[in-house]
């Protein structure tokens, strides 16, 4: 049996709608983990995905962040937000004078469901901005948490992946060049320890291959024609146990998703499994 799953960070679930629609019409996915919604749950396009076979558990809280999963295999035991993750407070909240202070928010960032044979999360791990910045700090809590919140699934024997936005280039040469980002997030050695910490708990990168040029980048800016330079790079991860691991037949960017005006800047990652059932 052959099991096709997705990652996709679309960028505005209904402003590129009509994208992602004609996507799932051509490539097919059996399940499909998508990031930055920008919209609430309630407003995300149900009943459009619902008429190509598609059952979905979203998981939004306003304009920014969002994720969801898309399944024609069946969806159970739907999870939103991870175990024990952490919130974040805006600097421009936590300072101002008011007589209540404000909290930290758990954003939109995690769900996970079990479709068919496999378990996935769907996850949209923060940007960190700035390594001095405290969205950095909290994009190193939020990791440790996801660390955490996988283990077990990891450790099991039902094919398991967390796949989404990682917002981390795992080595120098997922990046279009490297000494473009001294100092900069996305490549510093605690973010790149985090995501090793993350596969010694039981998880395997995926690799894709590229359907241009050597590297397989998933993401290009749309500032200074990066996507026709070629200026790209590979935060879109699909992090697998030993089981999803071991099945997988094939795995690539999708690239030609990227192509055209209206599109993400992020490109789909898809893995097809070769699955004994």
């Amino acid at each position: 049996m052959t099991v096709r799953i997705a990652t996709w960070n679309i960028n505005s679930v209904n402003a590129r709608l009509d994208k992602l629609l004609e996507w799932l019409g051509s490539a097919q996915p059996d399940v499909l983990c998508l990031q930055e919604l920008k919209c609430a749950t309630d407003a995300f396009p149900y009943d459009s995905v619902r008429e190509l076979g598609y059952e979905a558990a979203a998981h939004g809280n306003g304009r920014w962040n969002g994720v969801a999963i898309l399944s024609r295999i069946g969806i159970e035991d739907v999870v939103r937000d991870l175990p024990g993750q952490p919130g974040y407070l805006d600097p421009a909240l936590a300072a101002e004078d008011t007589l209540v202070p404000a909290e930290p928010e758990i954003e939109a960032r995690a769900v996970a469901a079990t479709c068919g044979p496999v378990r996935v999360w769907s996850v949209y791990v923060p940007n960190g901005r700035e390594v001095d910045h405290p969205h950095y700090a909290y994009k190193l809590r939020w990791l440790s948490a996801l660390r955490d919140a996988v283990r077990q699934d990891a450790a099991g024997q039902r094919p398991f992946a967390v796949l989404g936005d990682f917002n981390v280039a795992p080595a120098d040469t997922d990046v279009w060049d490297i000494k473009k980002f001294e100092g900069a997030t996305h490549v510093t050695d605690a973010e790149r320890a985090a995501l090793a910490e993350l596969r010694e708990a039981g998880l395997n990168d995926v690799f894709p291959r590229a359907l241009k040029y050597d590297q397989p980048f998933t993401f290009w800016d749309y500032r200074g024609l990066g996507f026709p330079k070629n200026l790209g790079m590979r935060i879109d991860l699909a992090y697998a146990n030993k089981p999803f691991f071991a099945a997988v037949g094939d795995a690539y960017v999708d690239r030609e998703a990227r192509k055209g005006k209206g599109t993400s800047d992020h490109a789909p990652v898809v893995v097809d499994l070769d699955l004994d059932l």
